[in-house]
């Protein structure tokens, strides 16, 4: 009988890292489903139902996953950051120009606006229907800005100063609804960021 019980041991630890296993896949599942319905028809039409019946499981399972509104966006948003990662500052942070630097960075910014606008206009038009949707943006996207702002003040104005004027016009141009405007007016890229470098440039000392 003992030799029987070793003998079945191994299989509870398989079956728990099968299970385990099945479900990850089912999170995975769920999350890109959703985030396929944030990015094409946005996060405020997107519904638990919708999203079930696309990852082939029942609603209580979507809920099981992600109890709350927070969990899942919060989840979606982890998962398309780490595959669309935005510019890293380091590329352009040894320019020594402070006007070559910004002009530099809102290049790689708006480059980055064109091939990520079909998820990043639906989620920030949503953002004020969907509160856990704000709440995620407060804690990723918008402070992710602000240190560019920041950033790209330095040298021009001494680090830690008060918000200028030099402040405002970086996040202005840095916005995504600044290079949303400029891209329909038919400006391309390299375009819109030269214009909006000269901007900046024209408010330093304001």
């Amino acid at each position: 009988m003992s030799n029987k019980k070793s003998a079945s041991a191994p299989k509870r630890p398989y079956r728990l890292q099968a299970r385990a296993r099945r479900q990850e896949a089912v999170h995975h599942r769920i999350t890109k489903v959703a985030l396929d319905l944030h990015r094409t028809v946005g996060p405020a039409r997107t519904t638990v139902s919708e999203i079930a019946k696309r990852a082939g499981v029942r609603r209580a399972t979507v809920y099981n996953h992600f109890p709350t509104d927070l969990e899942l966006i919060d989840a979606c948003s982890a998962h398309w950051i780490a595959e669309n990662p935005p510019p890293n500052p380091a590329a352009w942070a040894g320019i020594p120009d402070p006007a070559g630097r910004v002009g530099a960075a809102l290049l790689a910014m708006y480059r980055y606006y064109d091939r990520s606008q079909d998820m990043l206009s639906n989620v920030l038009r949503d953002a004020p229907l969907v509160p856990a949707l704000e709440t995620v943006n407060r804690r990723k996207w918008w402070p992710m800005l602000e240190k560019l702002v920041d950033t790209l003040a330095e040298g021009w104005v001494p680090k830690e100063a008060p918000r200028t004027a030099l402040h405002a016009c970086l996040a202005v141009a840095l916005d995504f609804f600044t290079w949303q405007t400029l891209a329909r007016a038919g400006l391309s890229n390299a375009r819109a960021a030269r214009l909006a470098a000269r901007w900046v440039e024209a408010s330093v000392g304001e």
